[in-house]
């Protein structure tokens, strides 16, 4: 499927989206380095950059920690991933003082890493599919933090490594249009 905008934007955001064929390849911590980086200049409120990126790298003891916590439906791809990450957003700052956008800053912060990706020509795809209780263990991370998603990051792959199921849902997809996310003065009735 081509992507095309309603509206005149950046290819950037056209090019990006989440594909799930990966070759195993280990990312190197400079690749992984240059995606947190990316996340580091997102916007937050009151600078307060709230976000926590957990990883575990291919062919390290930690991987299958991170892989043994996502839903059965993302072990197969996943599998093969350079990377997996666990997004976590800090609730309060250091002061204590609560920090109500951390869920919507740490969102900026992760699109920041996925278009970086996208940029590099990785493979970065975020997942809601995964047990949040234990990854929570699995990180060490307190109540302060709230887990916001995993993402499985890797070297593009080819399309006949992935099991039947995956492959015909292996293309970009499309969007609504920004008119039905976007209203002027109030939301329709």
């Amino acid at each position: 499927m081509e992507r095309i905008a309603d509206y005149e934007i950046d290819p950037l955001f056209l090019r990006r989206w989440s594909p799930r064929a990966m070759n195993a390849e280990p990312l190197s911590q400079e690749e992984l380095m240059r995606l947190f980086e990316a996340a580091r200049w997102a916007p937050s409120s009151g600078n307060s950059q709230p976000w926590r990126f957990v990883y575990a790298r291919a062919g390290t003891p930690h991987f299958d920690r991170f892989l043994d916590l996502l839903a059965e439906g993302n072990k197969p791809w996943c599998a093969r991933a350079g990377a997996l990450v666990v997004a976590l957003s800090k609730k309060v700052s250091d002061s204590g003082r609560p920090l109500p956008t951390h869920s919507f800053d740490t969102g900026a912060a992760w699109m920041c890493l996925a278009l970086e990706g996208s940029f590099l020509g990785l493979v970065v795809h975020g997942m809601a599919g995964f047990d949040y209780v234990r990854a929570r263990e699995a990180v060490g991370a307190s109540d302060q933090y709230d887990v916001e998603a995993m993402i499985a990051i890797g070297h593009p792959g080819r399309l006949e490594d992935l099991a039947e199921p995956y492959r015909a849902r292996e293309a970009p997809n499309g969007r609504r249009p920004a008119t039905e996310s976007a209203f002027e003065g109030s939301l329709p009735g």
